[in-house]
């Protein structure tokens, strides 16, 4: 008997739009979706600057956030998948 199943292709979503706003980054995604996270999940943006943080640019397509002056990268799917360096800290 001959398989039917047919794969579903998924594509994963990419950045359409970057920005800062009070240490936190917000990326734009193809699929509708705004996702913020604090600066402070990732050692080398934890360290930087309000200044620094808002060079941040879309590389690869939209899979990756750039800080040249800080050379830093981040990938777009990690960051949906929620995989950051840091742990969560709530402030006081």
């Amino acid at each position: 008997m001959k398989s039917t199943a047919h794969e579903i292709e998924t594509v994963e979503p990419s950045a359409i739009r970057v920005w800062t706003e009070k240490r936190t980054i917000f990326i734009e995604l193809t699929d509708g979706r705004i996702i913020g996270f604090p600066a402070d999940r990732f050692k080398i943006l934890s360290k930087a600057s309000e200044e620094q943080l808002k060079e941040v640019s879309l590389r690869l397509n939209g899979f990756s956030l750039r800080w040249e002056s800080l050379d830093e990268d981040i990938t777009v799917p990690g960051i949906v998948a929620g995989n950051f360096q840091l742990p969560f800290l709530k402030s006081s």
